[in-house]
């Protein structure tokens, strides 16, 4: 199987939350946790996480301090996490991108797409057939999804353009539903 890197986004202030996502508890454990174990468990490795708003407290919650990548412009926008986590990921084939706010993606729904994993793979979770995360880009595309994430679209507008981009149906494993504010935890 094709060496699959993992990238964390966890840097948002999660205003409509009321503090950042990756610090916000479900069932008694941060989002963080849940989300880093969806990526290790589906078999990404090396994993990162990309920190931005109350660093210090997120990072405080890694197994390992060498997870974490500092985007400091990451008040602008996802894309700066994106950029920022997708040159400090060290050599692999391909990089599963995920989103911290994401308790319904699990390991085996991260696992379904890193079987996928190739230098030129472009395909991301489905869920009823609407697009959704995580993403999985093959290492050809990294510097080329760096120039294009701005704001917070990430890479939206990129996968938008791609004709040979993959859904791979998921809703059978898990929901794609992210957590905006605190009304949005599942109970």
């Amino acid at each position: 199987m094709v060496e699959c890197a993992g990238l964390l986004l966890a840097a948002g202030a999660g205003r409509r939350m009321g503090r950042p996502k990756a610090l916000v508890e479900l069932a008694g454990e941060p989002l963080l946790h849940r989300a880093l174990r969806a990526l290790t468990d589906g078999g990404c490795a090396p994993v990162r996480v990309v920190v931005g708003a109350q660093a210090a407290e997120v990072r405080a919650l890694l197994p390992s301090p060498d997870l974490a990548v500092e985007a400091p412009d990451w008040v602008t926008g996802m894309g700066a996490s994106l950029r920022a986590g997708l040159r400090a990921l060290p050599e692999a084939p391909a990089v599963l991108v995920h989103l911290v706010d994401l308790p319904g993606v699990d390991a085996r729904i991260v696992a379904r797409l890193r079987a996928l994993a190739s230098a030129e793979v472009v395909a991301r979770a489905a869920y009823d057939g609407v697009p959704g995360h995580p993403v999985l880009f093959g290492r050809r595309w990294w510097e080329e999804i760096a120039e294009s994430a701005t704001g917070d679209r990430g890479a939206r507008d990129w996968l938008r353009a791609r004709t040979d981009l993959r859904l791979v149906e998921c809703a059978d494993l898990g929901g794609g539903q992210d957590v905006d504010t605190p009304a949005d935890l599942p109970r």
